[in-house]
């Protein structure tokens, strides 16, 4: 198979998707006739810098190290999150890169949401190698404190569920219906937590910390960009920067640590398995994903792989809110199990919802529909593809497999095929692919929550791994 001009060779591949060009083995061909050193770095807050070192192809190979070029520094904005972009060794290319990365051009979306959530422009520059940048970061281990009276809170889109946690064990816990994401007041939102804080709190002697599992992209424990505010006007988004911080203060000016809700899912998972290296990866609504490092640490990265590039086919389905195509939100989340529908020769009610078509194919894979066995065997052949790319930028040995669409025989069949690509294709990736067992279920998103603070008290912490 070739692409740009670069030949690639892949044994698997989706049955109903053939025209699926993964990044990742076709970045290993290009790869492998690289020699020019090229250097990016970018930059997120508080001076934090993350370095990444590649290589172009010679400058006759100019649409395949553009696309190249283009398609990783996609990858590493929505991996590690940034404001500016520094690029040395390829001047030229920099340049056309600008006119992508800007307000009017293709990746419009990303430098906006760039932008909002650092609060300054977006910058893509060139710069000499004597002036680049050094890695400079501020990754933290969070979590895995169980001492004192802990509140822990997980702040869904439908729901928010609660726990008071002493020394380890769940002592109450609820969930409540609420509708953030279709309400514009801030003090809705507000008062949520506070009353779910109070409840938690009112189970327990005393408050030690709180920790909060959110959606969003945080800056502290301010969440910058968040789905669960997305109603509140613009000119009322003040109060949301503070809010966990308030509601703590709330309860007592008690610690409290705020997380983006897939580190907190990643977190839970190096609970279970006590092992660090960790990647959660959940397929909902769309993909979210979290990261626990070799030393049981979160970066501060954004980890938005929704948005991060999976397949290079022009012809790719186009996500409708980045208005890119080809990114993981379309091949793993619902909106994969729905795409691939048709070609399976199944008909989907138009009128049903999204997450309703999702249940009907799992329906008919729970009673051995050979198609809708095909649909989740094909999201575990774009997995196996795709891991290699995560490992990239992330030091993997843990993939959690997570969500409503790994739910069921079809959760089995995409960690099955995806164990299965990993072997023929990819042995020297050494990852273990599994989906959550009964200690990740015991150990729980609130409960990997309520661990996120640490607190003066006698410590009862899991022990070093």
């Amino acid at each position: 198979m070739e692409y740009l001009g670069i030949s690639y060779d892949i044994k698997n591949k989706p049955a109903l998707d053939e025209g699926f060009i993964p990044f990742a083995p076709w970045r290993a061909a290009y790869l492998a006739e690289a020699h020019r050193p090229v250097r990016i770095a970018v930059e997120r807050q508080d001076g934090q810098v993350s370095v990444f070192d590649t290589r172009l192809r010679s400058v006759e190979y100019h649409d395949a190290n553009l696309r190249f070029l283009e398609r990783t520094v996609k990858l590493l904005l929505w991996s590690v999150g940034g404001w500016r972009v520094y690029i040395s060794g390829c001047n030229e290319l920099t340049e056309e890169l600008r006119s992508i990365y800007c307000r009017s051009g293709a990746r419009e979306f990303d430098v906006d949401f760039m932008e909002t959530v650092f609060e300054r422009p977006f910058q893509l520059e060139a710069i000499a190698e004597v002036d680049f940048p050094e890695e400079r970061s501020s990754a933290r281990r969070i979590g895995g404190h169980l001492n004192g009276c802990r509140i822990g809170f997980d702040a869904g889109g439908s729901d928010r569920k609660v726990s008071a946690v002493i020394d380890g064990e769940t002592v109450y816990s609820e969930e409540v219906v609420w509708h953030p994401k279709t309400q514009t007041d801030p003090e809705y939102h507000y008062q949520g937590i506070l009353d779910a804080f109070r409840t938690a709190a009112s189970k327990m002697p005393r408050v030690d910390g709180i920790g909060v599992s959110s959606a969003g992209v945080f800056i502290g424990n301010a969440p910058m960009v968040s789905s669960l505010f997305i109603k509140v006007p613009q000119d009322k988004r003040g109060p949301i920067k503070t809010i966990y911080d308030r509601a703590a203060a709330a309860i007592g000016n008690v610690p409290i640590v705020v997380a983006n809700d897939g580190d907190v899912t990643a977190l839970a998972g190096a609970m279970s398995l006590h092992d660090n290296c960790v990647m959660g990866l959940a397929m909902g609504t769309s993909e979210a994903v979290g990261y626990v490092n070799r030393e049981g640490s979160i970066l501060g990265w954004f980890n938005e792989l929704a948005f991060a590039p999976v397949d290079l086919n022009p012809h790719a389905e186009r996500d409708e809110w980045s208005g890119d195509i080809g990114v993981g939100c379309k091949y793993f989340s619902q909106d994969a199990v729905i795409k691939l529908a048709p070609a399976a020769g199944i008909a989907l009610d138009a009128a049903l919802t999204p997450a309703e078509k999702l249940k009907a194919v799992q329906q008919l894979a729970e009673s051995g529909d050979a198609r809708a066995l095909a649909i989740f065997r094909d999201i575990g052949v774009y997995l196996g593809h795709t891991l290699p790319l995560y490992a990239s930028v992330y030091d993997l040995k843990n993939l959690l497999v997570l969500g409503r669409v790994a739910s069921g025989v079809g959760g089995e069949s995409i960690v099955a095929e995806c164990r299965r690509v990993l072997a023929e294709e990819y042995p020297v990736l050494t990852v273990s692919v599994t989906l959550p067992d009964e200690q990740f279920r015991r150990v729980g998103q609130s409960m990997a929550a309520a661990s996120l603070p640490t607190v003066s008290l006698p410590t009862t912490s899991l022990p070093e791994v």
